[in-house]
């Protein structure tokens, strides 16, 4: 018998959501990191399942993310039972959290953790903390549960080079802080592990940057989607960065309104902001830090230039 999923809990999500959710066939779940891009898989996943720019409804309702407290689990499990189309979820469980189902696909995007940790700090001063608790409170209360502890404001934060620094020596248990570098490390190993399994589809952010139409592709043929010729390159340009900012009102991940700006979501979209904001010697802990938490073979591909 399979080990039981790991259970991960914060203030705002928790992972036992997924252990009485009922997988169809066909269903794709999208893993990530905070900022490493999630919601950009959710749009191509969207683009390459209805084939059109116009896609039927805002992206947070045709991608709910599970697992997330915010919104009454009834809530969300019911949206996903009247989807039709192929459905695609979003998570920010590690794959040990989830009952892995061979009937499902699951995407795990990596990004490289300086430039996810420089974005994450960013959305972090874009989020309105107080709604997120009036929202999480009334979830709880709807659902019986105990509320868990939620986390203090984010007064008084250094600044982000200081503030980068500190993220790179956290001594966070990966399970308590996914989003420390510890746990980053967590969610790309375990992935990294399982990524010969047929239905288990890693994908680097740099990659989606470098050659966005080639990897579209390539999902595309790991998901078993045929698209015609024709319709790639509005496909592809839907899916750039300067077209999700555009409509970030009806693509940002805000159903419940916890940002003060969806446009502030879609901050750059770039690479390489996080090692540039480190000397020499900064780098070089990092890689050495790095390198205590993950195999060698999955840095060199997440760390490559």
């Amino acid at each position: 018998m399979p080990d039981a999923p790991t259970r991960y809990q914060s203030a705002d999500e928790d992972s036992a959501r997924w252990l009485d959710f009922p997988i169809r066939d066909g269903d794709i779940v999208i893993s990530t990191r905070s900022k490493s891009g999630t919601t950009w898989m959710q749009m191509i996943c969207a683009l390459l399942v209805f084939q059109t720019p116009e896609l039927p409804a805002p992206l947070p309702t045709l991608s709910p993310w599970l697992d997330w407290l915010v919104v009454p689990r009834d809530d969300v499990y019911a949206t996903l039972e009247a989807q039709h189309h192929r459905r695609f979820i979003k998570t920010h469980t590690p794959l040990d959290g989830l009952p892995l189902d061979p009937a499902a696909t699951y995407i795990v995007v990596a990004r490289h953790p300086l430039d996810m940790a420089v974005s994450l700090y960013h959305q972090g001063n874009n989020l309105d903390r107080e709604r997120i608790r009036e929202l999480t409170a009334h979830a709880e209360a709807v659902e019986g549960r105990t509320a868990a502890a939620s986390p203090p404001a984010q007064m008084d934060r250094p600044e982000l080079n200081e503030w980068l620094r500190q993220w790179i020596d956290s001594d966070a248990r990966p399970g308590d802080e996914l989003d420390s570098l510890p746990g980053v490390m967590w969610h790309l190993s375990d992935a990294w592990e399982r990524r010969s399994a047929g239905n288990v589809v890693l994908v680097h952010y740099a990659d989606l940057v470098a050659d966005l139409d080639t990897q579209m592709r390539r999902l595309a043929e790991r998901l078993d989607i045929e698209v015609p010729e024709e319709a790639w390159p509005d496909l592809v340009r839907a899916a750039s960065f300067q077209h999700m900012r555009a409509n970030a009102e009806r693509l940002a991940p805000d159903p419940a309104g916890v940002m003060k700006s969806k446009a502030a979501f879609f901050r750059e979209g770039g690479s390489g902001a996080g090692r540039a904001l480190l000397s020499d010697a900064e780098l070089d802990h990092y890689d050495a830090t790095a390198a205590e938490m993950a195999p060698a073979d999955l840095l060199a591909w997440l760390h490559r230039p």
